[in-house]
């Protein structure tokens, strides 16, 4: 089936196919059906009904298949633009056999652009490649030579000014040419070939449907998450931690190596059914509750908890935390306290019970008494609700937030998401949306196809090697790599793995090394660097949540973390290869609580390979393979090798080595690899 078809067909030519094959076509229909066929085009979402990812000032890869009747040669190209911009841009593309084509573009600003495919029989390129044969077995070529000479004429009778001027050039030179060789030298050159393709008649040309692509900046899918309380940046649990303390962070996250800050709800805190400590029921008068129980008669999303500071207060962190390199994002949880405005102001937009009581959420056998959820298809929701949810992501656009971290986005209609995010983006470019899902595949995918510029994962919850193998090389194929850029939290103020609860200071290790390498983006939320592991018996939720108590810490506690996860982060800047989740491979080293991976660049120029012993509490050694193949070198070539954590450098002898992993000293690995002549 074609991706489109010529006209008279256009964006509809798939259903077209689909009732050509059921029923009779007309002569006339099927004489405008395309001769070349262009299938199975990449990247594509959704046959192009949703945009694919891209980064600006990156390649985007396209891949086709593309083929047609018989053995003429073929010409491709990738046209595209910016949905803004009027004229279309074009490169070419390559056959790799097999009828399978591929070429690059680079969008050079961070927009919505449209792109397709175009191919045609390339008449002149099928005449060289047969006159260049028959030449080489001594067949006789008069008449070869002679068509030669009527496509110059032909072409230079459809071309004007300059270019019928250097195609008038050429016939008179093979007019003037006495030998055959001389002739077939003029034909066969590539001056010959660049003059003939600007007059191409395109004969035969194909389009496919134009596919929309959404290019971000590098920070959608290149960057270190740090999630903090500002309220617990206090020495006083009975202090309440402001903007301004938040200040003194600032130059240790940076040097950490993090470029997005993060901040859960700063809004006012509802007080009807605030939670207590450990998410108890009841609250005492001076506990601070649930950030996440938004809104209160000081104000709702648009507003900012007075305890925190002023508005001011806030422009003035976004400007600092700017000169020390970091960005601010920002929660938006689309739920309300039961003291929210909107309740009194807009009670249409909620759910209700038969008794007169407003629907609370709920997810069982948890209870969330204390937040209530709007109803999107409320009668009296439509249009309000929704253009006020947007509003409220624009007015933060303002106050200088590029970044949103989205509260559980599954829960809420994926209608809502698409339009909103394409309506902010439209206005603002720049605006990143990270997914906080964690349900089905088909939904987290899903959420990245309707615009989130990069989601929360499954990776928390991998732990053996089969599990991480399997995961990693998932999210290196398509659809995945076209509409999902993974983001690897380690950990999250709900979510204390297990896998961390006893795993002591080896276990932080051995999960940070794993998010840094594994993913372009990755995250976690404070107390990480400490190993704060404690949990509620039994449940993989903190003891002593920060999210219903404020929680000051000692950042420099003994048995942090900190010097590591700053040279971790180091590296990934340092290495190109690091910068995505894509490109990653799993090697083999044989020991199955070992995973050993690699990451290199398009062009080899970066080769990483990462090695990581699983088990914290044990030495493991395992003997592997360098990937020796994929450096076009035998098995038994010498190679470079630089421990990226201790600078320590050696020369590799051979394809098979060995390793030995002891997590009290440092449970992974990390080497650069080159070829003795880089």
């Amino acid at each position: 089936m074609n991706d489109t078809a010529d006209q008279p067909y256009g964006p509809d030519s798939l259903a077209n196919d689909v009732l050509h094959s059921i029923h009779p076509i007309p002569l006339t229909q099927a004489l405008q059906l395309p001769r070349i066929v262009i299938e199975d085009t990449q990247p594509v979402i959704d046959n192009g009904q949703l945009a694919a990812k891209a980064v600006v000032g990156q390649p985007v890869t396209v891949t086709s298949k593309i083929y047609a009747d018989g053995h003429d040669k073929m010409a491709v190209r990738i046209v595209y633009r910016a949905v803004d911009d009027e004229e279309w841009q074009s490169v070419p593309m390559r056959e790799l056999g097999n009828d399978s084509w591929v070429g690059e573009f680079t969008p050079p600003t961070f927009t919505r652009y449209v792109y397709r495919l175009e191919a045609w029989i390339d008449q002149f390129g099928s005449y060289r490649y047969e006159l260049e044969k028959k030449y080489a077995a001594g067949v006789t070529i008069d008449l070869e030579l002679e068509e030669g000479r009527l496509h110059l004429v032909h072409a230079a009778e459809r071309s004007t000014l300059e270019l019928r001027g250097q195609l008038d050039s050429l016939i008179k030179r093979l007019g003037e040419a006495t030998e055959n060789e001389a002739k077939v030298a003029l034909l066969l050159s590539s001056e010959a070939a660049a003059i003939m393709a600007k007059a191409d008649n395109h004969a035969f040309l194909s389009r496919s449907l134009e596919f929309p692509l959404d290019v971000e900046r590098e920070l959608a899918q290149f960057a270190s998450w740090y999630e903090l309380f500002p309220r617990s940046i206090t020495d006083d649990k009975k202090r309440h931690g402001t903007f301004k303390d938040v200040h003194s962070r600032l130059p240790m996250i940076r040097d950490m190596g993090f470029d997005v800050l993060y901040f859960p709800p700063i809004h006012p805190i509802g007080r009807a059914h605030r939670k207590g400590p450990n998410n108890s029921l009841t609250a005492g008068p001076d506990d601070v509750g649930s950030p996440y129980a938004i809104g209160s008669e000081e104000g709702g999303h648009d507003a900012i908890h007075p305890q925190l500071g002023t508005r001011e207060d806030f422009r003035e962190l976004v400007a600092a935390a700017a000169e020390h390199g970091l960005e601010i994002a920002l929660d938006f949880a689309i739920q309300c306290s039961q003291d929210h405005l909107w309740l009194k102001e807009h009670p249409g937009w909620f759910s209700w019970r038969p008794d007169g009581t407003i629907r609370y959420a709920e997810n069982p056998p948890k209870k969330y008494q204390d937040i209530v959820n709007v109803d999107f298809y409320a009668p009296d929701a439509i249009p309000g609700l929704w253009t006020e949810l947007r509003d409220v992501i624009l007015g933060w656009v303002k106050e200088g937030v590029k970044i949103f971290r989205v509260d559980n986005p599954h829960t809420k209609p994926l209608p809502f998401w698409q339009w909103m995010i394409a309506d902010v983006r439209s206005k603002h470019p720049e605006v990143m949306f990270l997914a906080e899902a964690f349900t089905k595949p088909a939904m987290m995918a899903r959420l990245g196809k309707v615009g989130y510029s990069q989601s929360y994962t499954y990776f928390t919850w991998r732990n053996t090697k089969a599990e991480l193998s399997e995961y990693f090389t998932q999210l290196n194929e398509s659809p995945w790599r076209e509409c999902y850029r993974p983001n690897f939290f380690v950990n999250t103020p709900d979510i204390n793995p297990p896998f961390l609860h006893d795993s002591g200071r080896p276990g932080f290790l051995i999960r940070a090394a794993l998010a840094t390498m594994g993913s372009g983006l990755w995250g976690m939320y404070s107390g990480f660097e400490l190993c704060e592991s404690a949990p509620v018996p039994g449940k993989e939720e903190y003891l002593d949540s920060e999210k219903y108590e404020i929680r000051p810490r000692d950042f420099t506690a003994p048995g942090n973390i900190i010097a590591e996860i700053a040279q971790l982060n180091r590296i990934r800047r340092q290495n190109p290869a690091l910068q995505t989740h894509l490109g990653l491979k799993i090697y083999t080293a044989y020991n199955d609580n070992i995973l050993y991976f690699g990451k290199r660049t398009a062009d080899g120029s970066n080769f990483i390979l990462v090695a990581v012993n699983l088990d914290p509490r044990n030495v493991q050694e395992a003997t592997f393979e360098l990937p020796l193949w994929e450096m076009g070198l035998p098995d038994d070539a010498a190679t470079l090798g630089e421990d990226l954590m201790t600078g320590h450098s050696w020369t590799w002898y051979g394809k098979y080595q060995f390793m030995r992993l002891d997590p009290s000293y440092q449970p992974f690995g990390i080497w650069r690899i080159k070829a003795t002549n880089q």
